[in-house]
């Protein structure tokens, strides 16, 4: 969908539909009003008859009957006018993209962002195109899924400049969001970790960052024997994923994100319960969203120095794949009994974590769908948060709330390590049932060296069963917004 920035009126505009923003109580902006009056105070009737209250992303669609330029407007609600925040206009904005797509227009405009918010057109610019994305890859009706092609903005000859700015960029991170999103909704055929190396060079190619590509012999060499694991029952090869992004001084410590890439999931020799396990291709999130933040901060050539550090593997029951009760060496040189087998992700991770201090980072953070507790305790609702700093941690839940890629801390006490504590090696890689987010990033913690390390666990927001306003059932791209926020206040 192009954006486009055009200098007008709202209602002295022609255009096929003019999105409008109507807030629930009697509080309306001017613009508004002057509609109201235009179209004889049909504004009013629909409060008074409760057709149209302006609840927080209701629509409704009005012919102008020749009374304005626009064939028809598009009333999103609001809801009260002193509880708007980003996060709800960029829901309203969702839900006017959803209004849009079911009428079938092709080419609207918008004044929906002319609320007294200082980031509401970006707001409204992502709740557009992100609402607008649609996987169908393999779908053989194309028309099936919606045809957008054209948004207008319309804002005054002062605001223009900044307006185009923003817009752009805007643009720039939701493609890396769509990107992030395209590589979760791959099914565990297409998307081996072999593709997932592919895609990483090309977005390296395309926005001139480094890249390396590290094979089963070079893993070998590196002594990853926790990674090397996890990929021992599948047919398909791993590849260890390294990218470097410079926008800053060589001086300057790089940020290291290490993404886990296991590009399905099937539990190994503790396998899943067949229930939903289709949807262990979304194992990956991680690294798309490590990837999809790389070509982001590349495209808009953020002042940071980035590290990007993406282990990927098949985690498959196969005749030689690990076992239960196996012990194997990591990078780090620690021993790890395995009692789980489902419990991989770590597995990568650590060794990805240990390779991030070769880099001597300022800071690194690690994002994976980890472990199916961290959905039992937060849902679909808010993705976990745990680490060593709590600059770091401050600083991403922060980042997260101006997102609406929300963190909520879990804690990560000493008493914690006790129960990874193995009789035979220095640790275990899974504990019982209780505190497994927690569990696993103790587990993690012994990676991270001295480095100010923050852990993401994205299992229970990587997904979305039912979709949202701005959020299409499927991959969400999480990851992606909430880490180019982090990066934009990096000093």
């Amino acid at each position: 969908m192009r954006c486009l920035m055009l200098v007008d009126e709202p209602l002295k505009h022609s255009c096929s539909l003019l999105v409008v923003g109507m807030h629930e109580n009697g509080d309306q902006s001017a613009l508004v009003k002057a509609l109201d009056r235009k179209l004889g105070g049909a504004l009013k009737r629909l409060r008074e008859q409760h057709e149209f209250m302006g609840g927080l992303g209701r629509t409704k669609i009005m012919h102008t009957f020749g009374k304005l330029p626009a064939e028809r407007i598009l009333l999103v609600g609001l809801g009260k006018a002193d509880e708007l925040t980003p996060e709800r206009l960029r829901q309203a904005a969702g839900s006017a993209m959803q209004a849009i797509k079911q009428a079938g227009v092709r080419i609207f405009s918008s004044a929906l962002h002319q609320q007294p918010l200082k980031s509401a057109l970006q707001c409204v610019a992502e709740g557009f195109l992100l609402a607008r994305h649609t996987f169908f890859r393999y779908k053989t009706r194309k028309e099936e899924n919606g045809g957008v092609e054209e948004g207008t903005f319309l804002v005054t000859a002062s605001a223009l400049g900044r307006s185009e700015t923003v817009a752009a960029e805007t643009r720039q991170i939701c493609e890396a969001v769509c990107f992030a999103r395209d590589l979760v909704a791959q099914p565990g055929n297409v998307a081996t970790p072999e593709f997932l190396a592919d895609r990483a060079l090309e977005i390296a190619g395309k926005y001139g960052i480094k890249s390396r590509i590290l094979e089963r012999r070079e893993i070998e060499a590196e002594g990853m024997g926790a990674f090397l694991a996890v990929a021992k029952g599948s047919h398909q090869p791993p590849y260890l994923i390294l990218l470097e992004y410079r926008g800053a001084g060589i001086k300057k410590r790089p940020v290291a994100l290490v993404g886990k890439g296991v590009t399905f999931d099937s539990g190994g020799i503790s396998l899943k319960p067949r229930e939903g396990m289709e949807k262990m291709k979304n194992d990956m999130g991680g690294a798309a969203a490590v990837m999809g933040t790389f070509m982001a901060a590349a495209a808009l050539r953020l002042p940071v120095n980035l590290v990007g550090i993406i282990p990927s593997a098949e985690n498959m029951p196969g005749g030689g794949a690990c076992k239960p009760g196996d012990v194997v060496t990591s990078m780090s040189g620690q021993t790890i009994e395995i009692t789980n087998t489902d419990a991989e992700g770590r597995m990568l991770l650590c060794d990805g974590l240990h390779l991030a201090q070769r880099y001597r980072p300022s800071v690194i953070i690690d994002v994976a769908t980890l472990t199916g507790a961290c959905v039992v305790a937060l849902g679909h609702t808010a993705s976990g948060l745990m680490g060593n700093d709590d600059a770091l941690k401050r600083d991403l839940r922060r980042a997260g709330e101006a997102t609406g890629e929300r963190l909520w801390e879990l804690p990560l006490w000493d008493e914690y390590d006790d129960i990874i504590k193995s009789d035979i090696a220095d640790m275990k890689n899974a504990a019982g049932p209780h505190a497994g987010t927690i569990s696993a990033a103790c587990f993690l913690k012994k990676f991270a060296g001295s480095s100010r390390w923050a852990h993401l666990d994205i299992a229970g927001t990587a997904w979305e069963e039912r979709g949202r306003p701005y959020v299409p059932k499927g991959a969400t791209g999480v990851g992606v917004r909430l880490l180019v926020e982090y990066l934009r206040g990096i000093k």
